[in-house]
């Protein structure tokens, strides 16, 4: 299951980066400039910034495990941009199965 958000700002690689030292910490994620993922035990999220928006999308097994992605993603983030006030908005994708690469959270 998955869900896309896109949140509008300049600092979208700023935040990216913010995001996935902070989740770092305790579970494992990987970022460079652009691109960033985070793994939680519960389901994953893939991030993408560029000059005008940063994109999440959050994956789970079922619907209780990706809420609380979206859950935890949506309050970090709000916490680390509440200057800018985000408020997302998740939508359902159609995306069918994570890479191999993904699978395992």
């Amino acid at each position: 299951m998955n869900k896309v958000a896109r949140f509008e700002t300049d600092s979208a690689q700023r935040y990216l980066e913010t995001l996935c030292q902070h989740f770092g910490r305790k579970v494992e994620t990987h970022y460079t400039s652009n691109t960033g993922w985070v793994r939680f035990p519960f389901g994953r999220c893939d991030m993408t910034a560029d000059v005008r928006q940063l994109e999440m999308v959050a994956e789970g097994k079922d619907a209780k495990a990706l809420d609380q992605v979206v859950d935890v993603v949506t309050r970090h983030l709000e916490r680390y941009a509440f200057r800018e006030n985000p408020r997302l908005e998740w939508h359902t994708t159609s995306i069918a199965e994570p890479s191999p690469a993904k699978q395992g959270f």
